[in-house]
Parts: C-alpha cells; structure tokens; sequence
C-alpha cells in the first residue's frame, strides 16, 4: 500500500523545506496517546507530565486516529522557513467553517461511532466554535509543554534542514527524498509513501511540496494535506536520539579536564549543528559564556560557522568530532 505523488516539472522547482512549531504542538498531543512514540521522548514525557495532566486533550484525541486522515486545519503547511508559532496559530483560528466541518468529519468518520458521539455531534453542529476551542487549547499545549524546549527542537530542526539541503546539492532531489526515511521511494517523477492503509494518488498540480522535519512525528511519515493547502510530507528528524541527553552525561572525563568542563560540553552537545542560543538554553549557560567558549573552539579548529537563516550554525570539524567521541 502507497500514497503517491505525482510531480510535474513545475512541482520540482517548488519543493522547499520548512519547520513547523505548531506541527510539533499538535504531534506533541498524539505523543502523549501512543506508547510507540514514547521511546526517544521518555525524559520529556516524565517531565511535562504534571502539566499534561492538567489539560483535557480528549476531544482533540477523537480527532486524531492513529490512521487515516487528521484534520489539515491543525496544521497547515507553513507558509515560510521558520514560522513562528503564534502566525500559524492565527491561520487556524482563521480557517472557515465549513472548511473545518468537512475536515473534521473526515477524521471523526476514520473511528467507528466518533461522528455519533456527544461530543462529535457538537463539533460538526458548530465547527466555528470548535476552531476557537482548539485552537485555544493547542495554544496551551504550546506554552506548558513544548515552548520551553523549542530552543532544543528548533536547533535540530534547523540542523536537519541545513544537512539535507547540503545534500539536495549534492545527489539531487531524488535522491534526497529516498534518504529522508526508507518509506519514502522516488521513481518516475513519483514520490510513493510506502506502508500507508490503503492506495492514494495525488497530482501536485504545480503547487510544489514542502518537506517538513519533525522530532515528535517519530516513526511515523505522513504525506497529505487536501486542497486548498499545500502538499506536505513530514518526516522524522535526524538526531532525536540525543535530543533529551543532557550535555554533562556524554562528556568524557578526560576531555572535560583537557578543555575545562563547559567548553568540553559545548563540543559535545554538537552532535547536530546549532546555534549559541539553542546550546545555552541545551546546557543551562549564559548565552555570552556559550559564545565565548565557541569562539575559543572555531580557533583552536575544532569547530567551523556558517549562517542559516537568522542565526550562525556551529558544527564539529574532524577534529573535533575525534575528541568528542573519545
């Protein structure tokens, strides 16, 4: 079984990579359901427990079946590189009624006696309503849960985004779709979604696709998005496997006495790249200690610079990577 889509020679040259904030919100709420998902994200699950605790997710649940389609206005495909959460929550409280009530009968009809319960039947007798209440709800999903680490998620976002986009130039789209994720197969101009419930064939009809990294949509790929939306496909992020380790515990001893402890954290929490802020947040330092002891690091030659997007990204030279790994 496939989800196919189809491109034309207009779709290649609109192919763009993007990250998401509110994506990440929303598939924060799925995590928390699926105990599949839990294996990469304990360290953040036992944390934000309490506070999850606190919020009533059931009506989005019902919403969000483990397949089949999920409501597209949750999560639109963003519109720039790096949308910022608060412009892409305005879009979803914008999304009109009758556009959210033929999205939320599609999910609703994927779990037998959803659209029948109560609280479907309140959904699609007033989808205006139910717009504002999740959109209000995701929005406290976001403040109490993933805002705190989005400087964590949002340097490996941008990191996988950097390194796939060196790779774009290097072998091509083709080739860089079949190595986001082994369910992804480009052929004939055709990129298949492999493993999906059933067939599906879409024509992108120039309109391009955006390629979305994600830390929470683990193991999962999901291609989709209905008209009037872009088509998108999200995939795993690389690196999630170190997201929650915390710097100290990877630090070798004997680094940590040849470069004094915090310098020898900042090496080794690069495992991706990223930028000062991301890492100060990362190891619990000031940013302007975290710059100073990056800049000392780029001398010695153990890390190089370069800018992406708003901010410069630091990575490991050889070097460097040698010492680290150690």
């Amino acid at each position: 079984m496939a989800f196919q889509l189809h491109f034309g020679e207009r779709d290649l040259l609109r192919c763009r990579f993007a990250l998401s904030p509110l994506w990440e919100t929303q598939e924060a709420v799925r995590t928390l359901a699926r105990p599949e998902r839990h294996g990469y994200h304990l360290p953040w699950l036992r944390r934000v427990r309490a506070a999850a605790d606190g919020l009533d997710l059931r009506r989005l649940w019902l919403v969000m079946p483990r397949v089949g389609h999920n409501p597209d206005f949750f999560c639109p495909p963003p519109e720039s590189p790096v949308a910022t959460f608060a412009e892409e929550i305005a879009l979803v409280r914008a999304t009109p009624p009758e556009v959210a009530r033929r999205d939320l009968a599609l999910a609703l009809a994927e779990t037998p006696g959803a659209a029948g319960s109560d609280a479907g039947r309140e959904m699609l007798a007033d989808p205006g309503r139910t717009v504002r209440e999740f959109a209000g709800l995701l929005e406290q999903v976001w403040r109490q849960l993933v805002e705190p680490d989005w400087p964590r998620l949002r340097a490996l976002l941008e990191a996988d985004i950097a390194y796939h986009s060196r790779r774009l130039a290097e072998v091509g789209l083709g080739r860089l779709l079949g190595e986001l994720s082994p369910r992804l197969v480009w052929a004939d101009s055709t990129l298949s979604v492999v493993g999906t419930r059933g067939e599906w064939s879409r024509d992108l009809g120039g309109r391009g696709l955006v390629l979305v990294p994600s830390v929470f949509t683990w193991p999962e790929i999901i291609g989709g998005h209905e008209p009037p939306w872009q088509p998108a496909v999200i995939y795993p992020a690389r690196g999630i496997g170190g997201l929650w380790t915390e710097a100290a515990d990877r630090t070798p001893d004997a680094l940590a006495r040849l470069l004094g402890r915090a310098r020898a954290d900042v090496l080794c929490a690069l495992d991706e790249p990223a930028g000062t802020t991301a890492l100060a947040h990362r190891l619990g330092l000031a940013p302007s200690s975290v710059s100073a002891h990056l800049a000392v690091l780029r001398d010695a030659g153990l890390l190089t610079s370069r800018r992406h997007a708003h901010q410069v990204l630091y990575e490991r030279t050889p070097l460097g990577i040698a010492l680290a790994v150690s």
